[in-house]
């Protein structure tokens, strides 16, 4: 078994909690949601337009911190954006109306998306310093915070506590520890580039500006797809199936459980089976989970089918991310930027065009949406493996 160095494990370590921190801050948000919108006294379509606000404040955080991880490192970019995301973090808390809420939102969306570039790229960097793939754990670790924070977050509520006093510890925790962190973290330059294997055959290679879309397009199909189970999930079962609320909600937790068990199961398959089959049969399988969970007329076969639906898109998307930083090492994190921006418009995008289409289709038909999305990453996901001198460029296989 190869040894690895002590930065490398250090830094994987700083990895993890960076992701595990991204999850727990996004999540102690969520669950105070209800208790901002009464606190700054507005309705449901202005908190609506605000969230907005903070999609595209995030999109804009991606694209800045792309270029900045580059130029100024990583050991610069990402403790950076750690802290901005804790201190805008506490701002919410303390809103009094919809524009204090909005401009909080706005900075908190630009942390968030500057961070959320910053340690994929850096998990890119650690991730060639390893003898096996180790970025879909640093996902699952995502999974792992925002577990945390439903359930500190519910506890901190049912106790009382005020959500400015909640919010403001979590984000100091975040700036704390992201200072903390900043002295394990890797540059490009301490870990190997890429390599091709002295016995492969001679490959060409390809344009990063037009692989890079494509790469993007399927990280958007793929988390399109996932954001339509953490929003609908759970009221598929509800208005289809004519379930409780309770029960209705084991449909996303079956989701969520599959999808973070998967992520940590995923590294090992990837490190046999290579990134183009995690992408190509999670994605079909995910397609097979979705139409079971639309089609069934029962509870517990449309519950395996969002279980299967979580496992098969698990591990694709960190492939995607792992492709998008090895491109060009000069350029590793504007890239990746226009991958994992892309996918986050899928993400954000997802929800609103199902509930678009529910005004003329059933909601389990609209489903079909991201079936058809999910067959077309799978035929497509050729592009993640490298093609032969003589072959064309091919788009999707």
């Amino acid at each position: 078994m190869t040894t690895v160095p002590p930065l490398p494990r250090a830094a994987r370590f700083a990895t993890f909690m960076f992701f595990a921190l991204n999850g727990f801050g996004m999540g102690m948000w969520v669950v105070h949601i209800p208790n901002v919108e009464r606190a700054t006294g507005i309705s449901h379509s202005t908190l609506g337009a605000l969230l907005l606000v903070l999609g595209g404040a995030a999109f804009t955080g991606m694209q800045v911190a792309g270029p900045l991880v580059d130029r100024l490192g990583q050991r610069r970019l990402v403790p950076s954006a750690g802290v901005l995301m804790g201190l805008a973090l506490c701002g919410p808390g303390f809103a009094n109306s919809w524009w204090t809420l909005g401009l909080a939102l706005a900075l908190f969306g630009f942390g968030n998306g500057a961070i959320d570039v910053g340690m994929n790229a850096h998990a890119v960097v650690v991730e060639r310093a390893y003898p096996r793939p180790i970025m879909a754990a640093f996902h699952a670790m995502w999974s792992i915070g925002g577990a945390i924070a439903a359930v500190i977050g519910a506890a901190t509520l049912g106790a009382g506590v005020p959500t400015g006093v909640t919010l403001s510890a979590t984000g100091l925790l975040c700036v704390l520890l992201s200072l903390l962190s900043a002295r394990f973290l890797m540059e490009p330059s301490d870990a190997p580039a890429p390599e091709t294997p002295a016995d492969a055959a001679p490959v060409r290679r390809r344009t990063p500006g037009r692989v890079v879309w494509l790469l993007g397009g399927l990280a958007l199909a793929l988390m399109l797809s996932e954001g339509v189970a953490n929003d609908w999930a759970a009221l598929h079962m509800e208005k289809v199936l004519g379930t409780s609320a309770s029960t209705a909600a084991l449909a996303y937790g079956a989701f969520a459980v599959a999808m973070t068990t998967g992520r940590f199961l995923t590294d090992r398959v990837a490190a046999w089976a290579g990134p183009a089959a995690i992408v190509r049969y999670g994605a079909a399988l995910a397609a097979v989970g979705l139409t079971t969970a639309a089609a069934a007329p029962w509870v517990p076969l449309s519950l395996v089918g969002w279980a299967l639906f979580g496992l098969g898109l698990s591990g694709g998307v960190p492939q995607l991310f792992t492709a998008a930083g090895n491109l060009d090492t000069r350029a590793s994190g504007a890239l990746m930027a226009r991958v994992v921006g892309l996918g986050y418009v899928g993400l954000l995008a997802g929800p609103a065009l199902i509930g678009g289409l529910t005004h003329w289709l059933p909601l389990n038909v609209t489903f079909a949406v991201p079936v058809v999305l999910c067959v077309l990453a799978a035929l497509c996901a050729g592009v993640l493996s490298p093609e032969p001198e003589p072959a064309e460029e091919p788009v999707c296989s």
